[in-house]
């Protein structure tokens, strides 16, 4: 068992860091190139987010400067710039939305494929020159719609690299191009020319074959996968949006005395500004005039509010939820405690460069290989007194074999599968790039607030004194705390009414700002507060209730003592409730192998009692936002493989810092959109499953990639012996592509653990 408060700073003198943004990358392979460019430079130490399309790095020594990044980047073949002041949001507008070029570019390639396709493999739609209007159909989509990857394949040759993109614009132009060649050359083009399904292996020089369907079908599929990856990356720079999005928009300013409101761009260091209750607080500051409750809860984690008074700091974007505050400005824009929030999001987001898509890691060996071995069947054959249409069939179809129409389908249809299973069981996973750390995790790091607990001030125990009857002290005592707006008042209300029903009316109501209330409710002079407040009234607790509240602060509870009439009637105990189904959440997480951890910026005391109730053996608590970034950094440089879970702002960053983010559907904006996967349920089971998905659907990923590319490789020797007829090319390209789609489709009877 082990608890721990927070983690110690470690004194070193932190690098330089410099953001670039960076454009052009098509694939997780652009970026890779660019990082391995970047970390060539002396003193530089550099990671590149495809999906953030940012570089974050680090100089040491200071001999690099930032135009020699920018140059470094250039040379490589992409765009690289710094950033623009954040001074607001940055703006999601639909005006150069990748997802939304791309969409287009998908439902038009669709729409002029599947009639291409479809008159190659049924026979019966083989009309009279209907290679003609195939070809027809066909161009655009070859021409137009896999422009992208032509103009990346370009870019590539340039600097003398490959990537998917090379493979894809190199397999439908030849593709395309020998069937022109068939087509108006040779005798493809013949009226009433016909594929029919052969499945004999004989050499042959194709000149009376076409190979439309195949490069009209890759580049369709091709670009579906695209385009699921440019929706998920869209997301990416949600959180930040979210976040800076929270802060108030306006403030109420005093200045000569006189109120008045302006936008919070204009609050300056050393205004006074004015906070209602309900109201956000507009900026870090300090208390000047006022008393109140301040739902801080978003910045760190403790679930009941703070109590502050003059002098007392309060923190920007937090909700004053008791009496009227006066606040002077301390940090405006990007000091605030919110902004720095939202850059270590951001910095989180941009250190996990390194989930590349595994279509792209195998392509590097595997694009160079397969144009390597094009290049020498054409020799081969040109060399051995072969015919130059033989040679050219057998070199393009080494080409065609491997074009990755399985490929294109591998990722796609099991993440459309995997997700749709998924949503349906209120998990949503965002992209490809989040599966690959499932099956490697081995710890879970749970917040407590929200994610283990339900986040919410409930009424747990009623201890009356001796001969007092719990229902009237409930009675009186809900009735009293229902005309107050006090968190923990409005728990003991609504706890009062479900379990005595209507409460009574209340005279003569008065409340004293951060001790409690008093007032008459049926004939009875009645005082709810802090033991003090009672004292003040010559209330006094006797020996057993006084042990009673000692014992039930010392699990992190929040103890409200009842009197009335001349005499300490009892004690309501109030704190945050664990969830039900929390204990069997943790022992699912130990069955999968993996160790839980319980992180929070609540106190030590009631943290050590929540892990006790639930199973979880350590405990790190009283940590701030920052902390929490630096706890998950330190498991991970531990070798651990850290999943995170957590549902508010003050988690955001560390659910962006985890290999594996998972946010409870039931929290915050931005610690959804910090994630990598939502569970819509606020039920922390749904987190075990979440990951059985997702390592569920990363093996069927791997299956689909193994088979597409065994496909491809088994056919690629008949290929160079000139021994493929195109029928059957097209019917192995289409087995493996049907293998792939039911392989995928088995991920529907995914089922939840017992419930």
């Amino acid at each position: 068992m082990t608890t721990a408060t927070r983690p110690p700073e470690t004194a070193q003198t932190a690098p330089d860091r410099v953001e670039l943004v960076i454009g052009g990358m098509t694939c997780a392979s652009c970026a890779n190139r660019i990082e391995r460019k970047l970390n060539k430079l002396d003193g530089v130490r550099a990671t590149v987010n495809y999906a953030t399309e940012k570089a974050g790095v680090e100089i040491t020594g200071g001999a690099v400067t930032p135009q020699d990044l920018i140059d470094a980047v250039t040379e490589t073949g992409y765009t690289a710039s710094l950033p623009g002041p954040k001074n607001e949001a940055p703006r999601d507008t639909p005006e150069g939305d990748p997802a939304a070029a791309l969409r287009t570019r998908l439902l038009i390639s669709l729409a002029l494929s599947v009639p291409v396709i479809a008159m190659a493999m049924i026979p019966a739609l083989q009309f009279t020159n209907w290679q003609w209007l195939s070809l027809t159909l066909a161009a655009p989509v070859v021409v137009w719609g896999a422009l992208p990857f032509h103009r990346a394949a370009l870019t590539n040759l340039r600097h003398a690299a490959a990537t998917m993109d090379t493979l894809v614009s190199l397999g439908t132009l030849a593709a395309f191009g020998w069937s022109l060649y068939a087509l108006f050359l040779g005798t493809a083009g013949t009226p009433g020319m016909t594929h029919p399904f052969e499945f004999t292996i004989a050499r042959m020089d194709g000149t009376g074959s076409i190979y439309l369907e195949a490069a009209a079908g890759v580049t369709t599929f091709i670009l579906a996968g695209r385009y699921f990856e440019a929706r998920s990356k869209r997301r990416a720079g949600a959180a930040l949006r979210s976040l800076l999005e929270l802060g108030a928009k306006e403030v109420s300013v005093l200045r000569d005395g006189v109120e008045g409101r302006i936008p919070i761009e204009e609050l300056r260091v050393g205004d006074a500004f004015v906070v209602r209750p309900g109201e956000k607080i507009a900026t870090d500051g300090v208390v000047v005039d006022g008393s109140s409750a301040v739902d801080a809860s978003m910045v760190t984690g403790e679930s009941v509010p703070v109590e502050v008074g003059v002098g007392d700091t309060v923190i920007g974007a937090t909700v004053d939820v008791g009496g009227r505050l006066v606040v002077r400005a301390t940090r405006v824009g990007t000091d605030t405690q919110l902004a720095q929030m939202a850059k270590l999001v951001e910095e989180a987001q941009n250190g996990k460069a390194n989930a590349q898509r595994l279509a792209d890691r195998i392509s590097g060996i595997f694009v160079p290989v397969v144009i390597a071995l094009s290049v020498a069947t054409l020799g081969f054959w040109l060399g051995t007194g072969g015919s130059v249409a033989a040679a050219f069939t057998a070199a393009v179809a080494v080409l065609i074999i491997a074009c990755p129409c399985a490929l294109g389908l591998a990722t796609p249809t099991a993440l459309m599968v995997g997700t749709g299973r998924g949503a349906q069981l209120g998990i949503l996973i965002k992209g490809p790039e989040v599966l690959e750390s499932t099956r490697r995790v081995d710890t879970v790091v749970l917040d407590k607030t929200g994610t283990v607990t339900t986040g919410t001030m409930t009424l747990l125990d009623t201890v009356p004194a001796d001969g007092v009857d719990a229902e009237q002290m409930l009675r009186l005592a809900g009735a009293l705390e229902d005309a107050s707006e006090h968190p923990i008042a409005r728990a003991i209300a609504e706890g009062a009414r479900a379990r005595v029903g209507t409460l009574p009316a209340v005279a003569d109501f008065t409340a004293s700002a951060g001790l409690g209330v008093n007032g008459m409710v049926d004939g009875h002079a009645v005082v709810v507060g802090r033991p003090r407040l009672l004292a003040d009234w010559s209330l006094r607790l006797d020996d057993d209730l006084e042990r009673t509240r000692l014992a039930a602060e010392a699990d992190g509870r929040t103890v409200v003592a009842v009197g009335w009439d001349g005499s300490a009637r009892g004690l309501l105990v109030v704190g945050d409730a664990v969830k039900p189904t929390s204990a069997e959440a943790v022992a699912r997480f130990r069955a999968l192998g993996l160790t839980p951890i319980m992180l929070t910026g609540d106190n030590a005391a009631a943290a050590r009692a929540i892990a006790d109730q639930v199973g979880i053996d350590e405990v790190v608590a009283e940590v701030l936002p920052q902390e929490k970034v630096e706890v998950v950094a330190r498991l991970r440089a531990e070798g651990k493989v850290v999943a995170m879970v957590g549902d508010g702002i003050n988690d955001a960053a560390a659910l962006a810092e985890a290999d594996l983010g998972l946010a409870m559907g039931t929290g915050t904006d931005v610690a959804i959109e910090a994630s990598d996967l939502t569970l819509v349920r606020g039920d922390l089971r749904a987190a075990a499953d979440a990951i059985r998905l997702a390592r569920a659907t990363l093996t069927t990923i791997k299956g689909n990639l193994f088979w597409a590319f065994a496909y491809n490789v088994a056919a690629i020797p008949l290929a160079m012996a000139g021994l493929l007829n195109p029928m059957l090319a097209g019917a192995a390209m289409a087995f493996s592509s049907v293998f792939v789609v039911s392989n995928s489709l088995r991920l529907r009877r995914f089922e939840p653990a017992a419930r």
